[in-house]
C-alpha cells in the first residue's frame, strides 16, 4: 500500500497519497519542501503600524519610503519619513526581515496612528507569499462604519453554486469593506468609491486592485450597470388619450447672475497647524491667563554685547534674555512649576523653550539646563536648534517638555504683545522691541534704551505677587549683566 499523509487545510482533513506531495511512493524520508508552510499557507507577516512620534500626534503624513518591497531590513534601519505635527522624523525597524508589502504609499496625508502601513516577513521567507490581513485600519475604525451596513452577511454553504458564492463575497466587499484587500480598501476609501459600482474580476467575485484602477481611469467595462435602470419596465401602452395639459404658466425670464470670480484661496492645514490651533484654543479656554509687564534698561547689555563682538564673540540680545530668565528661575523656583490638576509641581531642571517661527507654524526647541550654560554656549545652541527647526529635523526630545517659554518679537518691530501659555508650563515671557526713552535729570536729561517684557502666567500657579517678584529679579539680572554673572 502506498504511503500516505494527513493533509489539513481550511478546516478539512484529507488522506492524500505521498506522491501527491512531490515524493516518490515508498520513500521513508520527508522532503524538506513539505515543511515550508509558506508554499501552502503563506508567510505570517510582521505588521508595521503608524507610530505615535509625539504625545500630541493623532495622524501624520508618510512623505516617502526609504526601502522598497523585497529589500532586506536590519533592526534600526530607517524605513520611511513621517511628518508629524511638529517635525519630520524617520520610522526605524525593530526587527530583521524583508519589507514585503507597502500598504500606505509615500506622499499620503492624514494617516492615523496605529493604522497598518506595511508588512514585513522574517529573514529567509519568500516575501511574495506574505499573507495579506483583512483589516488595516485603527481599532476605532469600526466605530466609524456607516450605520446602513448590514449587521451580518450570510455565509455560503458547501453546496452553493459559484455564482451565489460570488454574490455573497461581493456584497461583503461593499460599504463595510469586509472582503477587500488592504490595497483595494485604501484606493476605495481615499477616492470615496462604492465597491458595488465596480465590476470585480478576481476569483469568487473578489474585487482586485486593477479593477479599481480601471474604474478610476474611466473604463466603461469596469462600471457595473445600474440595476434599477436594467430592470425598469417599459411604460404601458395608454388605453385612452390623456387629457390635454393645462396651458403653461409663463414667468419673466431672469438672466443668470454673473459668476463671481473666486476671491479666496484655500490653504490646507498642515498637521502642525492643526495641532497648534487645538493646543492654543485649549490653553486660552482652560488656563486663567494673567499678565504683568515691566521696563528693562538695556544699556548695560548693549555695551557688553558690543565689547564681546569686538573680541570675536557673537551673541544676541535674546541670548542675554534667556540667561537672565534661567537665573531668575533659580532665584524664584516657585515660578519654575506646572499645574497638574492634583498638585503644583515644582521642577528642579530649568529648561527654557524658545519660540521659533517656521513656514509651517511656531515650534519651541528647548535649551536645557540654562543656568549652567555660558552665554556663548546658549547662543550656539539656539542657532543650531532654530536651524533644524526650520527644516523640520528636530528630534522629539528637543521640542517636547520645557519648564518656561520665551517668545521674542522685538526683532520684528513689535514693541509690546502678550503670548499664550504652552501647557503644562505655567509661564511664557513675551519680549518686545527696544525704544529710546528720554529721562529728565537735575542738570538736564539723559537717554536710555528700554525694553518692555510681559510675563503671561497661569494664575493658578503664579499669583500677582509672585509674578512681580520674578519680574523684579529678571530685571535686576538683565540690567546688571556683570553682577548677575550672565557670562
Amino acid at each position: 500500500m502506498a504511503s500516505s499523509v494527513l493533509w489539513r487545510t481550511l478546516g478539512r482533513t484529507k488522506l492524500l497519497p505521498s506522491h501527491a506531495l512531490g515524493r516518490p511512493t515508498g520513500c521513508t524520508e520527508w522532503y524538506r519542501n513539505f515543511w515550508r508552510t509558506s508554499e501552502v499557507f503563506g508567510v505570517a507577516p510582521i505588521k508595521l503600524h503608524m507610530p505615535a512620534l509625539s504625545p500630541t500626534m493623532e495622524e501624520g503624513t508618510i512623505i516617502s519610503w526609504l526601502k522598497n518591497e523585497g529589500d532586506p531590513v536590519a533592526a534600526g534601519d530607517a524605513l520611511c519619513e513621517i511628518e508629524t505635527d511638529k517635525a519630520t522624523l524617520t520610522m526605524d525597524a525593530d526587527d530583521d526581515g524583508v519589507l514585503a508589502k507597502i500598504i500606505i504609499p509615500g506622499n499620503t496625508k492624514n494617516v492615523r496612528i496605529n493604522e497598518l502601513i506595511a508588512l514585513m516577513v522574517p529573514e529567509g521567507e519568500d516575501h511574495t507569499q506574505v499573507e495579506m490581513p483583512t483589516e488595516t485600519g485603527t481599532p476605532s475604525a469600526t466605530a466609524d462604519t456607516p450605520t446602513d451596513v448590514p449587521a451580518a452577511v450570510p455565509v455560503a454553504t458547501s453546496n452553493a453554486s459559484s455564482s451565489e458564492f460570488s454574490s455573497v463575497r461581493h456584497m461583503a466587499g461593499g460599504k463595510g469593506h469586509a472582503d477587500l484587500s488592504p490595497a483595494v480598501r485604501y484606493l476605495v476609501d481615499s477616492n470615496s468609491l462604492d465597491p458595488a459600482a465596480i465590476v470585480p474580476t478576481g476569483p469568487h467575485g473578489r474585487l482586485l486592485k486593477g479593477d479599481v484602477l480601471k474604474f478610476l481611469a474611466g473604463d466603461p467595462s469596469a462600471r457595473t450597470q445600474d440595476p434599477a435602470a436594467a430592470t425598469a419596465p417599459s411604460p404601458p401602452t395608454p388605453v385612452a388619450a390623456p387629457a390635454p395639459p393645462p396651458p403653461p404658466v409663463t414667468h419673466p425670464v431672469v438672466p443668470p447672475a454673473a459668476a463671481e470670480e473666486d476671491e479666496y484661496v484655500d490653504i490646507p492645514h498642515t498637521n502642525m497647524r492643526r495641532t497648534i490651533a487645538k493646543r492654543l484654543t485649549q490653553s486660552k479656554t482652560t488656563v486663567p491667563h494673567a499678565y504683568s509687564s515691566i521696563d528693562c534698561d538695556m544699556d548695560s547689555v548693549l555695551r557688553l554685547r558690543k565689547q564681546l563682538q569686538g573680541s570675536g564673540v557673537k551673541v544676541s540680545v535674546n541670548d542675554f534674555i534667556i540667561k537672565a530668565v534661567g537665573k531668575a528661575l533659580k532665584s524664584v523656583p516657585e515660578v519654575n512649576a506646572q499645574w497638574t490638576g492634583e498638585a503644583v509641581q515644582l521642577l528642579s531642571n530649568v529648561d527654557i523653550s524658545v519660540a521659533v517661527a517656521t513656514d509651517k507654524g511656531l515650534i519651541t526647541p528647548i535649551v536645557t539646563d540654562v543656568p549652567s550654560r555660558g552665554l556663548q554656549n546658549i547662543s550656539e545652541t539656539v542657532k543650531e536648534l532654530a536651524g533644524r527647526a526650520r527644516i523640520g529635523k528636530l528630534q522629539p526630545q528637543e521640542y517636547q517638555g520645557g519648564t518656561f517659554s520665551v517668545s521674542n518679537l522685538g526683532m520684528f518691530g513689535i514693541s509690546q504683545f502678550s503670548a499664550i501659555i504652552n501647557p503644562p508650563q505655567a509661564c511664557i515671557m513675551a519680549i518686545g522691541g527696544s525704544r529710546i526713552l528720554v529721562e529728565p535729570m537735575e542738570d538736564g536729561h539723559r537717554t536710555k534704551t528700554v525694553m518692555l517684557v510681559t510675563l503671561c502666567s497661569d494664575s493658578r500657579v503664579v499669583d500677582d505677587a509672585l509674578a512681580s517678584t520674578f519680574l523684579e529679579n529678571f530685571k535686576e539680572n538683565l540690567e546688571n549683566p556683570f553682577k548677575a554673572a550672565l557670562l
